[in-house]
């Protein structure tokens, strides 16, 4: 299992996720942050690489990737 920093429901958050053979993702679960949590140089540059790369909406127990270059 894999994770990542994202905006889910317009917060901030972290994505845990499968990758398949095939490329495509799966996402498990998430769990909100706050990005004062996150205080070293290097963290902070993780939040913002990955939150640039998509947006997820979690809606009826279903996820759903806005921008296809989540991962």
């Amino acid at each position: 299992m894999c994770w990542s920093f994202a905006i889910v429901n317009n917060k901030l958050a972290e994505i845990y996720f499968d990758k398949k053979k095939n490329g495509q993702v799966k996402i498990r679960g998430h769990c909100y942050v706050k990005q004062e949590e996150y205080k070293t140089k290097t963290e902070q540059k993780w939040i913002e690489h990955d939150i640039g790369r998509g947006r997820v909406v979690y809606r009826n127990k279903k996820y759903r990737i806005i921008k296809s270059k989540i991962l």
